[in-house]
């Protein structure tokens, strides 16, 4: 395969998508695989295989069973201005998150992968920037909140813009339907956009605990 094609591109998005690793992280193993021989990424193992005409030959394998064998130009390894999140909006990979992501029910936190849309989540804030102007590159402004939610099996930052920006504080539980997941800064980020909900299921007063002489860790 020739890595400047959009195929190689797609073809390690898929295998991202698929194995639910990040793209980013899934690159970074292909360079630490050619430099030291081989590495991991989640329950890929990555072996470099030797250099031929300027491609590095890659053999991916999970659980023993061979994955995938593919090139890609050295040079393409070294470059430090790719754009990942670009690799993501391929038909093929909008096709394979669809099979993946959850369209109803409640998803688990730690199974929330970048591109999967109409996604609901039930979790804890435990923190809740207040909430600053921001300026569009339309010249507008907007309220915006960052929170850090979690529930029992992980955290993700949630940005809250406009009229959602109010709507939460730390120590609520709330409810999130018709998220988006993004990747910004090689961090997850859940999205309401327009079509987005939050609810507070109950709110920090409710939870917070009535004893004063209680300690946390």
């Amino acid at each position: 395969m020739n890595v400047k094609s959009p195929s190689i591109i797609e073809h390690l998005a898929f295998l991202s998508v698929k194995y639910q690793v990040y793209l980013a992280e899934l690159f970074k193993a292909l360079v630490s695989a050619r430099e030291a021989g081989n590495s991991t990424c989640e329950e890929l193992m990555i072996e470099y295989r030797g250099t031929f005409g300027g491609q590095a030959v890659f053999l991916i394998m999970t659980n023993g069973k061979v994955v995938v064998q593919f090139r890609v130009e050295e040079d393409f390894l070294f470059r430090k201005d790719i754009v990942f999140d670009n690799w993501m909006n391929t038909d093929k990979i909008k096709s394979q998150i669809a099979k993946q992501k959850h369209v109803s029910g409640v998803s688990l936190i730690k199974d929330l992968r970048h591109g999967m849309k109409k996604v609901n989540v039930e979790a804890e804030v435990l923190e809740a920037s207040k909430p600053s102007l921001v300026y569009t590159q339309y010249g507008s402004s907007v309220l915006l909140t960052n929170a850090l939610v979690a529930d029992e099996t992980a955290k993700i930052r949630l940005c809250l813009w406009g009229d959602h920006a109010n709507s939460t504080v730390a120590g609520d539980r709330v409810q999130i339907k018709n998220a988006s997941v993004f990747m910004y800064k090689r961090e997850r980020q859940l999205r309401l956009g327009k079509t987005g909900i939050i609810t507070v299921l109950s709110n920090a007063k409710e939870t917070k605990p009535q004893n004063k002489n209680t300690i946390y860790a």
